[in-house]
């Protein structure tokens, strides 16, 4: 049976597979956020001259769709190995920006009749 998939287990094995194959002087911070950059261009190419009614349903070609999980998962991929050598907790980031966006822009219920305007 194998283990349930969660971040840290999955950053351990993308460190480990880096580790067999002595990459770990290539993963800097600053070769890590380029690659980073460079899987997100090439997510975004996908969509590059698609109309919205067409990247909405993307996922319906099995090609595509496959390009598009491929794209996903090196985008998590480098992001992961990024966190992991600069000791960044993603999930602790994510929901602390969320908790900052919240008190930024505060939903229509949530505001006061002056900010309302």
């Amino acid at each position: 049976m194998t283990e349930p998939l969660d971040v840290a287990r999955l950053q351990r094995r993308l460190v480990e597979f880096a580790a067999a194959r002595d990459w770990q002087p290539y993963h800097t911070p600053k070769n890590l956020a380029a690659a980073l950059s460079v899987e997100a261009s090439e997510l975004l190419e996908i969509f590059q001259w698609l109309t919205p009614e067409e990247s909405a349903r993307v996922m319906a070609d099995p090609g595509t769709a496959h390009r598009v999980t491929d794209e996903v998962a090196d985008v998590l991929a480098y992001l992961l190995q990024f966190c992991a050598v600069l000791d960044v907790d993603p999930l602790a980031a994510l929901d602390a920006k969320i908790d900052r966006n919240e008190g930024r822009f505060p939903a229509a219920g949530d505001r006061t009749e002056a900010e309302r305007g």
